[in-house]
């Protein structure tokens, strides 16, 4: 980043960004909307793609995309496609948000990873979806179809169940606001039975989501507090459902999501407030 001007020259010299419009979108919109383009689903796009999947005519794409990669948002490979670039990596990775609570996490996560070589996640909290900022998985794991940077839906998962149950008071009728999805057949899509299972999460602290989101896996999660005691985040383990190992990694996950709060609040030269089960 540089002092001397914007990053990206988004209107030409002498003109004002906020006259050049598109089908009613700032340039900024157009902008926004070129990187929202990209998806696990299209990580590469040629530039018609990328024009047909923004919504703009293939000129104003290419425009905006030549500026775009010339300040290193967008890379384009031998073939033609562009990609996001590892500027705008560098740039995310400035969020307070995930990263430090990733930083504070790392450690605690390894070890709950060499203590059950399964899958070891972490995620926050976005509106109505947890986003993961943190995954270590083993060859011999369960599959999952999380990644780093990935959203799923609150209801369906593990660290999903535990962001909900901790969040505002508003959150659940937001979220039950519309029909919850179905990924299996034990999905909870009633929510009246997710009312129930945030009770539970509340009265132990601990979110199990047995296979929710696929039928071999199993998830148990904690949250993660700052120093004020709010759930910032939540730690899971997830394991194949079928070996009936989840009361015994209960400790293992508790003691780490509580390991990272305590990171969390020293990192601030603050006593950490204890963890509670109805909070």
């Amino acid at each position: 980043m540089t002092a001397s001007g914007p990053l990206i020259p988004i209107s030409p010299p002498g003109t004002r960004a906020t006259g050049d419009r598109d089908g009613g979108r700032s340039v900024a919109a157009r902008m926004l909307a070129v990187l929202d383009a990209f998806d696990a689903s299209h990580r590469s796009l040629s530039l018609t793609a990328l024009a047909r999947r923004a919504g703009l005519p293939l000129a104003t794409a290419h425009r905006l995309v030549a500026a775009l990669t010339r300040w290193g948002a967008l890379e384009r490979d031998a073939t033609g496609a562009y990609h996001i670039g590892l500027r705008l990596w560098e740039v995310a990775t400035l969020s307070p948000r995930g990263v430090g609570v990733r930083e504070a996490a790392l450690p605690f996560m390894e070890d709950l990873y060499e203590a059950t070589h399964e899958n070891v996640q972490l995620a926050v909290r976005d509106g109505l979806e947890v986003v993961y900022v943190e995954l270590i998985s083993g060859h011999s794991a369960v599959q999952v179809r999380t990644r780093v940077g990935s959203r799923w839906p609150l209801h369906a998962t593990g660290v999903g169940l535990v962001l909900l149950a901790y969040g505002p008071p508003r959150l659940y009728e937001r979220v039950c606001a519309r029909p919850l999805r179905r990924y299996t057949e034990l999905t909870i899509q009633d929510p009246h039975r997710l009312r129930t299972a945030l009770a539970e999460v509340r009265r132990t602290g601990i979110a199990v989501s047995d296979r929710q989101i696929t039928m071999d896996g199993l998830s148990i999660a904690a949250p993660v507090r700052g120093p004020g005691g709010e759930v910032v985040a939540s730690l899971s383990v997830v394991v194949p459902a079928a070996e009936g190992r989840a009361p015994g990694l209960v400790p293992a996950v508790r003691v780490a999501a509580h390991g990272i709060s305590r990171t969390l609040a020293a990192a601030l030269g603050q006593d950490p407030v204890a963890e509670t089960s109805g909070r």
